[in-house]
């Protein structure tokens, strides 16, 4: 077994569920995620709201049933018991309130947010004997995560998948799965030198679908979801055939440094929902354990065990060469402390890149100093390309419908063979420095296209000067420029990103 292939179940309680329409049995989860766990032998983290921590059954049945290699932990939303305890004016709806600028901690000064972990730490350290090793919420800025950790000693930490809109909140742009340490300035993005990171490895929640889940659309209440939340029925955690599919890409492809998923449910979404999907996860899990395929464990194990082998963020993939929609996609996730690229086949099969994103520890997060007053929020990172929020926009590569071939590992960098119909191969270098591609005819070239309108209307703005593409975001620049070959105007919006000989080496910097 590749020692990188980790599993979580984290199973966070709630206390409380006021949302209309919604009578749940809150206890009833738990009891039922305990006795799965017990079956099959499976370490969990158990993350608790702090008004879990003072009021229910929750605590007395933790202490009471959880093995030696169980954990228990917090779960960082504010509730009106936590910010009474903390001497701030609780501002909710209800006793818990999901808005941003109430039940997370970004709808609070610096100064509340320490006041607000100092209470909940003690509070669980008073209950348990020690305090948490591990911390997860939605949301979380990068003040509160170092606090904690400088403070109290949390060591591990999980925040949600990449979504659009979804609940008011957006993280868009990020390490798309696995872990990453962050920036002391944004939680969600990766430093890129240790001095300037958060010690605290930050996994991300929920599994998602690696070919649908980026581009799921955006509806009412934000993109849909397609994770392995056993919630998700049709397409996601509560079918066994996706579930089987989701486990096999992606703990047996190559994925660098690491691959993880996290398992488990919020008790908030009662037990009736989860029966179809949960029950039949835990036994998978347990199967691909006793095979040595996945090693499951708790969130500070695996903290532990990242912070052991990685100073800094490390390279990772997340390789699918399947598709369970019989819809010919297929797709890589290229991850690094310094960005992320999505190779993508198309329903056509032709390749493209849909997605380029570009990191820098000094994009401050927008709530770190200040306080969000908004029921929503975004976090983002600088796009050079964009496929969901600039659609149509991609770069596509010449040759026509094709495959993924060999796909093989070269320290921090992952080596990929395009082949298409005719036989002819494209090799594609993905590294931390450069896209570097070697093409079978000479003078080939990327064709890059986007629409400025929708990169306007998404804060990006583009010119081209020099040679190059220079993008702007947040305040920032981004600039696309050919090493090796060169980057040509083609008419109307679109560009040339042309090899010199077979050979085109691009930088995003």
């Amino acid at each position: 077994m590749k020692n990188g292939n980790l599993v979580n179940i984290i199973n966070f309680i709630r206390a409380v569920e006021p949302r209309p329409g919604r009578t749940i049995d809150l206890f009833e989860p738990v009891r039922e995620q305990m006795a799965l766990a017990k079956q099959y032998a499976l370490p969990t983290t158990w993350l608790l709201q702090y008004d879990a921590l003072v009021k229910g059954p929750f605590v007395e049945f933790l202490k009471r049933e959880m093995p030696e290699d169980h954990e228990a932990g917090i779960w960082f939303e504010v509730v009106k018991e936590m910010a009474e305890a903390a001497g701030i004016e609780w501002r909710g709806r209800w006793s818990w309130d999901w808005h941003t600028d109430v039940g997370f901690s970004v709808g609070y000064t610096p100064e509340e947010r320490e006041k607000l972990a100092d209470v909940f730490v003690e509070k669980f350290a008073e209950i348990f004997g020690r305090k948490p090793d591990s911390m997860g919420s939605w949301l979380f800025d990068a003040h509160l995560l170092d606090y904690l950790h400088r403070r109290h000693g949390i060591s591990a930490a999980c925040n949600c998948k990449d979504q659009y809109g979804t609940d008011g909140y957006t993280l868009w742009g990020g390490y798309w799965a696995n872990a990453y340490y962050p920036s002391k300035r944004n939680s969600y993005l990766p430093a890129q030198r240790e001095s300037e990171q958060i010690p605290v490895p930050v996994f991300r929640m929920l599994g998602s679908d690696p070919l649908y889940q980026y581009d799921a659309g955006v509806g009412g209440n934000g993109q849909a979801v397609v994770t392995l939340e056993p919630i998700c029925s049709k397409a996601g955690g509560g079918s066994p055939g996706w579930v089987d599919w989701f486990l096999k890409e992606n703990f047996t492809t190559p994925h660098l440094a690491m691959a993880y998923a996290q398992a488990g449910q919020e008790n908030s979404f009662g037990w009736p929902q989860m029966t179809p999907g949960l029950p039949y996860q835990y036994r998978e899990l347990a199967r691909l354990r006793d095979a040595g395929t996945i090693r499951v464990e708790t969130l500070a194990e695996s903290g532990k065990w990242f912070r052991e082998r990685f100073a800094v963020t490390p390279a990772s993939a997340v390789v699918t060469k399947t598709d369970w929609k019989k819809e010919n996609h297929a797709g890589i996730w290229y991850l690094t402390r310094f960005g992320r690229i999505n190779l993508f086949r198309t329903e056509s099969r032709e390749l493209v890149i849909r997605d380029w994103q570009r990191f820098r520890e000094e994009c401050e997060e927008p709530f770190l100093r200040s306080v969000c007053t908004s029921n929503a929020c975004a976090y983002d990172a600088l796009p050079v390309l964009d496929g969901m929020l600039w659609h149509p926009a991609k770069i596509a590569f010449p040759g026509g419908p094709g495959e993924f071939g060999e796909i093989t590992e070269e320290g921090e960098a992952l080596l990929v063979e395009w082949r298409a119909e005719t036989g002819e191969i494209t090799r594609i270098r993905l590294s931390p420095e450069a896209l570097e591609l070697r093409f079978p005819d000479e003078n080939a070239a990327l064709r890059y296209t986007a629409d400025r309108e929708a990169m306007a209307a998404h804060g990006t703005g583009l010119r081209f000067e020099n040679g190059a593409l220079h993008f702007s975001h947040n305040g920032f620049e981004v600039t696309l420029q050919a090493e090796t070959g060169s980057i040509e105007p083609d008419g109307g919006e679109d560009f040339l990103l042309r090899a010199a000989g077979n050979t085109l080496r691009l930088t995003a910097r």
